[in-house]
């Protein structure tokens, strides 16, 4: 989780990194920051909450310069407090440099441990504060081949965007887990989490930057280079970036999302067809294409069966179970005259803890609903992620403790459905190029060794 933006030589770099984390502010809403360069000094402002209100027009306005990064941030590695809140800036050999990372990195404590032995001495708890250390140990040669040896230590996800002075740097790792973008402005190249941001700001999506790919940019001049094994690499897109994390218009691995969410709910209602419904309605936001997918499938009617509020952000992404509760009853309000002795299919993207989907229900329920059957677009979530999305301790996880049926009976549906893992990858443009491990338990990079204290961590 997380969004990352990065401008190289735009008159208006500040304020296009502003814009582009409004567009990604769904990757993080726990705070917001841009770093800028002027040619002499970097400039930064950070502070917690939402993108607007991070930042006003003063504070744009003092960030002097015409490169920028950005980062709208939620905690996973590395606890939620101010100091944490990136970009994050050094200094060393009177030169700057600033990081924003999307992800997690998997072998954190053996990094650290091997640079707290060597000296180092840290002032946060994340894991992207270790890459600046590595970085600064190899500063003395060449500015790629410092970027190309420090990267090939990281094992994990990572898409990574750095100021260096004035020089803007990318990378996303060999698998490629989290999505990054190149796009152009003006006749500027920039980087984005994903391609809404350059579509908000009228810039062009160009390519995404590929896995084991460090791009080198100034302004119009860029240069690619490939960490020496990345062809031996297998590709591991993170498919839940697919079902929930990524803005619908947006263009990820290759496909488009809205378009994937509706091939979703088609694939889910092949699978578990409810033939003799009212209507079919989905869970909003994120659950609306992969129902329109499952409602077109069977010709059934789409309603919307619940009113959203939008001016609350993501539940999902609160920090504690409370929070997301309280946001809950007030994000989503059922109408009643449209559920009134209804037998209804609901279409939700996933089911995490369970505890949300029991309150929706129970709403439902309320709100007259003769028959409620559930369908999900995904697989159980049945085993912690590892490389940055927030899924917690497996006791945590109500599908790697109950059968379906028993997950039926809690949420108190009369019928409870997933999408199988076939059929998740079947819809998939490149099928084979997925990390499902929160599925599965396959994972294609080794946890870390010290899981218990890595999960505290992300607390």
């Amino acid at each position: 989780m997380c969004g990352v933006i990065g401008v190289s030589k735009h008159k208006d770099a500040a304020q296009i990194a502003y814009s582009g984390l409004y567009a990604l502010q769904h990757r993080g809403e726990e705070a917001a920051g841009i770093a800028s360069y002027d040619g002499r000094s970097m400039h930064i402002k950070k502070q917690p909450g939402l993108v607007a209100d991070a930042f006003d027009e003063r504070a744009i306005t003092e960030l002097r310069g015409d490169s920028a990064i950005g980062h709208c941030r939620y905690s996973t590695t590395g606890s939620s407090n101010q100091k944490n809140i990136q970009p994050f800036i050094v200094t060393h050999k009177g030169k700057p440099i600033s990081i924003a990372h999307n992800g997690n990195l998997t072998n954190t404590e053996t990094l650290y441990n091997r640079l707290e032995e060597a000296g180092s001495i840290f002032q946060t708890t994340m894991d992207s504060e270790i890459i600046i250390h590595l970085l600064a140990r190899e500063s003395n040669g060449n500015i790629e081949d410092s970027f190309v040896k420090v990267l090939g230590e990281l094992e994990g996800a990572y898409s990574l965007v750095f100021l260096v002075e004035d020089l803007i740097v990318g990378a996303r790792d060999p698998q490629g887990f989290r999505p990054l973008c190149l796009g152009k402005i003006d006749g500027t190249y920039m980087l984005a989490s994903e391609s809404c941001a350059l579509d908000l700001i009228g810039a062009s999506f160009e390519r995404e930057i590929e896995p084991g790919e460090i791009v080198f940019i100034r302004g119009s001049e860029i240069k690619s280079v490939f960490m020496p094994d990345q062809a031996a690499q297998k590709k591991s897109h993170c498919i839940f970036e697919n079902i929930y994390f990524a803005r619908p218009d947006s263009d990820i691995f290759g496909d488009n999302i809205y378009q994937v969410r509706k091939r979703l709910g088609a694939q889910l209602a092949q699978e578990f067809p409810v033939t003799d419904a009212d209507f079919v309605m989905s869970i909003p936001d994120s659950g609306n294409y992969a129902a329109l997918g499952y409602a077109n499938e069977l010709s059934l009617p789409y309603e919307v069966g619940i009113i959203r509020n939008h001016y609350i952000g993501r539940t999902f992404i609160q920090p504690t179970q409370l929070l997301r509760d309280l946001r809950v009853k007030i994000k989503l309000n059922p109408i009643h005259s449209v559920l009134e002795g209804k037998k209804i299919v609901v279409v939700e993207d996933s089911i995490v803890r369970g505890t949300t989907s029991r309150g929706r229900v129970e709403a439902l329920r309320k709100a007259g609903a003769k028959e409620i059957h559930m369908r999900i677009s995904c697989p159980p979530i049945k085993s912690p992620c590892f490389y940055g999305i927030d899924f917690p301790d497996p006791k945590e996880l109500i599908a790697a403790n109950k059968s379906v049926d028993e997950i039926a009976e809690f949420i108190q549906v009369d019928s409870l459905k997933y999408l199988s893992v076939e059929g998740l990858h079947k819809v998939m443009k490149e099928s084979g190029d997925f990390c499902d491990a929160c599925f599965t338990g396959n994972y294609p990079v080794t946890p870390p060794t010290n899981k218990s204290k890595y999960l505290l961590e992300q607390q």
